[in-house]
């Protein structure tokens, strides 16, 4: 039986003005009998007041027979020009009460306050979360006007003027607002959002707010605003003493109202820490910043050693290594502002309104610095436990940088000898490139950096061109630049592009910095630019990883930087790299450097910038000449970072030194191609090396059309050395394998490598690449 739906039209005033032919099944009463009628005079009792709320429920109508019929209303209101209701439409369903809709649950179990208001901004729907911010249920606030309901302040009136906004222009806004609600005891930020609600007819019937509590990410955002500036502001010098106070002035005004740095006496020392952690050990001030001009507040001068009580916070947090925090009452903050008030009488009556304070020990590498206090006087909440973790990450940073400073001098020389160990002494001889090369360690007393360059030899006569920056300086940066440099030049043994290159030398920082202490992850990180350049098409790709781009200067032009994404550093970890090609004419010149030429606290960068592109494109007799022009027109006296530089001028081999065939896939084929490099050879003058170079040339294309798949080309190529190559579209590697005595095949790969000076395999666009490279003589 199709089924009908039960309807009926109710006006303002409770009477029925139609009737569906579903409603007459329903209860046997036809329209006649009810339109026009009190709607009251169909129910067999009273609705209950969560039903008539909710506009929803189950009621027991009298049928017309006598019996009751229990059934499901649903209600929903008809809506004049002026917002007022003028009548429902009531749908009935025989049965149990429906449950409410995904949208009517999604509304009601929200996590964020959100309401509904007629035109004239008076609540007409509130969820739960709106009615405990409120602190009033929805019944106490259905038809009430917004303003009435809370008190008169900026932020509200600023509410009531957004709501009316979007009531007479229908569009949504967003923003953001400060406001304490009528059930909260403080200001809260508020992250706000109001749209219009439109009937079918595109009407306007109300405004829609949703308000998200976003108090915790605020002050979340604020910390770690304060973790970014510090990043920057605090280790600017090696001097223990400045780095303490750059630790204060991220930390006053904006996280505290008085704060304090006391370190261990060996720290400002040149001994090594003790073997055992020293219980009551003195502690010399060596800052303290106030909001009040001069510290009047603090108990110690700068310069004086003191002890903390054993069962103060300070004393504590050193003691267990972890940040303490104390409130005004108990007794570990009672016992320290006595001690304070104790040694400093004259400063008992600033010390009065101090209601919170936090301690966290200063640690570095698995040892305890010193300690830094905190104390709250204006601000008017005291410190929480995130709190306790913001100013252990703070101290972190902090810690690590006073270490660095009593470090570096035992650590200069050795980082030193250790860099030049790894650098390249005598870059390899290949002609695709001309080189000049130059390296500057800083003379700032931060230490020797990771900056390291390299050229390396691919196949094809190809070049490889590196450049790279390991963060930080000492040891175990020149340590980490010898295990990037060794792994950029194994990876481009493989011959894998540019960017492919960086993502996986990204992936050895990451491995490299969860190998280290806690202290040590957030050190690491380097910048890298890996380049390849073909002689044969002349074309340069390039990638980077945060690092700058290139200079290129063309013959007889101007240098210019390349255009290209730098990309995130190394270590930063799931985000790609892209890759830059271009091509050049023979005779340009490269310029690839470490950010230390460009980058430094006292010079403009775009003036510097602008410096190296004249520099590059001055006339010089040799690029030796150039490297040195370049560093004098560029450097300042004293710099602050190593320096790399590495200049190439681009070579070309011209098409009379490179032979390229396309191959059918046909094995018949195989001598003709055989005997058709032994011609080149031949042309070439390089008759001693036709019989191997056949050889290989057979073994080559003879794989490459029984296990590969076409397109099939061989190039031969005439560099330092004769380079073969054999190209089709499968992408699946060869590799050897020890043929069986009896075995027909299986040694093809195996003879290539036992004639040639090397061989191997590279991936291309359209599939990959075989080649093999025999020596020529007087190279």
């Amino acid at each position: 039986m199709e089924h009908v739906a039960a309807v009926a039209f109710i006006d303002a005033r409770g009477r029925v003005t139609g009737w569906s032919e579903g409603a007459r099944l329903l209860t046997g009463h036809p329209a006649g009998d009810v339109v026009g009628r009190p709607a009251a005079g169909l129910l067999a009792e009273d609705v209950t007041a969560d039903a008539l709320a909710t506009r929803c429920g189950t009621v027991a109508l009298r049928h017309r027979e006598g019996h009751r019929v229990e059934v499901a209303l649903t209600a929903c209101p008809l809506l004049g020009q002026d917002g007022e209701a003028t009548g429902y439409v009531v749908t009935a369903d025989q049965g149990a009460a429906p449950a409410p809709s995904l949208a009517a649950q999604a509304f009601e179990q929200a996590s964020m306050s959100m309401s509904v208001f007629d035109l004239r901004q008076c609540y007409l729907r509130l969820n739960e979360t709106a009615c405990k911010v409120m602190g009033v249920a929805e019944t106490g606030l259905t038809g009430r006007f917004f303003s009435d309901t809370v008190e008169d302040g900026e932020a509200n009136q600023g509410l009531l003027h957004h709501l009316q906004e979007v009531a007479e222009t229908g569009r949504p806004v967003r923003y953001e607002s400060f406001a304490r609600a009528p059930a909260l005891n403080r200001e809260h930020l508020w992250s706000i959002e109001m749209w219009p609600l439109r009937g079918d007819d595109g009407e306007m019937t109300g405004v829609a707010m949703a308000a998200f509590d976003n108090t915790e990410q605020y002050w979340a955002r604020r910390r770690l605003a304060l973790l970014n500036e510090a990043a920057t502001g605090i280790g600017t010098t090696l001097d223990v003493v400045r780095t303490a106070e750059e630790l204060t002035e991220i930390l006053v005004p904006q996280y505290a109202d008085f704060a304090s740095v006391d370190l261990l006496d060996w720290v400002l020392g040149a001994e090594e820490p003790p073997i055992t952690a020293e219980h009551g050990a003195l502690l010399q001030r060596v800052a303290h910043g106030s909001t009040r001009p001069g510290s009047p507040g603090a108990a110690m001068r700068i310069g004086e050693s003191d002890a903390y009580p054993p069962l103060s916070p300070p004393a504590q947090a050193l003691r267990e290594g972890r940040a303490v925090l104390a409130q005004a009452g108990e007794p570990a903050f009672v016992e320290w502002l006595t001690e304070r008030n104790r040694r400093s009488p004259a400063g008992r009556d600033l010390r009065l309104g101090v209601h919170s304070m936090i301690a966290v020990p200063l640690r570095a590498r698995d040892t305890t610095l010193g300690v830094a206090v905190c104390v709250r006087v204006v601000h008017p909440d005291g410190y929480g436990p995130d709190d306790a973790v913001f100013a252990e990450e703070l101290a972190s940073r902090a810690a690590v940088c006073i270490d660095n400073a009593r470090r570096f001098a035992r650590e200069r020389a050795t980082a030193l000898a250790l860099q030049h160990s790894l650098l390249p002494r005598g870059l390899p001889g290949q002609a695709a490139v001309e080189v000049a090369h130059r390296y500057l360690p800083c003379g700032s007393l931060a230490g020797i950096g990771g900056d390291w360059f390299d050229v390396i030899p691919l196949s094809g006569g190809r070049v490889g061109l590196v450049v790279g920056d390991v963060v930080g300086h000492g040891i175990q940066s020149s340590a980490t630049m010898g295990r990037l440099r060794t792994a950029v030049r194994t990876l481009a043994d493989v011959d894998l592009p540019p960017d492919e290159l960086l993502t996986h030398l990204d992936d050895l920082v990451t491995h490299l910095a969860s190998e280290g202490s806690p202290e040590e992850v957030a050190e690491l990180g380097a910048t890298c630019l890996y380049a390849v350049y073909d002689p044969v098409s002349r074309r340069l790709a390039l990638a980077a990883a945060g690092h700058p781009a290139p200079a290129v200067v063309l013959p007889g032009g101007t240098a210019e930087f390349v255009p290209m994404t730098a990309g995130p550093p190394l270590g930063v970890g799931g985000l790609p790299f892209e890759a830059t090609e271009l091509e050049l004419p023979e005779g340009s010149v490269v310029g690839l450097f470490t950010d230390g030429l460009l980058e430094d606290r006292d010079r403009d960068g775009d003036r510097t910038a602008e410096e190296l592109r004249r520099a590059l494109a001055a006339p010089s007799d040799s690029l030796e000449s150039l490297s040195d022009n370049v560093l004098k027109a560029v450097m300042p006296e004293q710099h602050i970072d190593d320096v790399a530089l590495l200049l190439v001028r681009t070579r070309a081999l011209g098409a009379d030194r490179i032979a390229t065939w396309d191959v059918p896939p046909d094995p018949a084929e195989v001598a003709t191609f055989r005997q058709a490099a032994g011609r080149q050879l031949a042309a070439w003058g390089l008759e001693e090396e036709a019989f191997v170079t056949e050889l290989v040339v057979s073994e080559l294309v003879t794989n490459a059309i029984r296990y590969g798949t076409p397109p099939i080309k061989l190039r031969l190529i005439r560099d330092r050395a004769l380079i073969c190559e054999v190209s089709d579209g499968s992408s699946t590697s060869p590799h050897l394998r020890r043929a069986h005595v009896y075995d027909e095949g299986g040694r093809g790969l195996l003879l290539v490598a036992q004639l040639t000076q090397r061989w191997g395999s590279r991936q291309t666009g359209s599939g990959k690449t075989i080649w093999a490279e025999q020596p020529l003589p007087g190279t």
